[in-house]
Formats: C-alpha cells, structure tokens, sequence
C-alpha cells in the first residue's frame, strides 16, 4: 500500500477523511459479524490505517515542500531582478 504522491493540503485532508469514514464503516462491519469470520475486515482496517498513516505524513511534507519551492521561487526572482539591474 502507498500514499499517493503530488496532493494538495486540501486533497490530503480529504483522503484522510475518506480513510477515517471507510475504516468506521468496516469497524462496524467486524463488529456486526460472527465470530471468526471477521478475518478480512480486520485485515482490510489495518491495511487501511497504514495507508491513512503515510498519507498523514504527506500532509507534514506537504507543507515543507510547499515552503521550499516558494522560497525557491523567490530566489530565482531575486536573481532575475539582480541581472536586470546589472544589465539594465
């Protein structure tokens, strides 16, 4: 299982929230079956929470990305705005 790569902050919230509402809705699934035969919801919540995990963690780098290529940006308008003073 992977996180998806290249989200926003807002379309990783929204894939958190979609994780949390699948993951209740099969908790509540497990919990409605009978005994022993609940085995592949079990599995498919923990798989489900591993992946609302490296999605939580896209959201933290998110934010660090979007940061380093603003101030990126900003360099590489500093620049240009130097050589256009040099030559201008």
């Amino acid at each position: 299982m992977r996180a998806p790569d290249h989200l926003t902050k807002d379309e990783i919230q929204k894939s958190l929230n979609e994780l949390d509402n699948k993951i209740k809705t099969l908790r509540g699934r497990a919990n409605a079956t009978t005994a022993d035969s609940n085995h592949t919801y079990h599995e498919h919540i923990a798989a489900l929470e591993r992946k609302r995990e490296l999605i939580a963690n896209k959201l933290n780098d998110s934010e660090d990305t979007q940061s380093k290529w603003q101030d990126l940006k900003t360099g590489l308008d500093n620049l240009k705005d130097d050589i256009g003073k040099l030559f201008g």
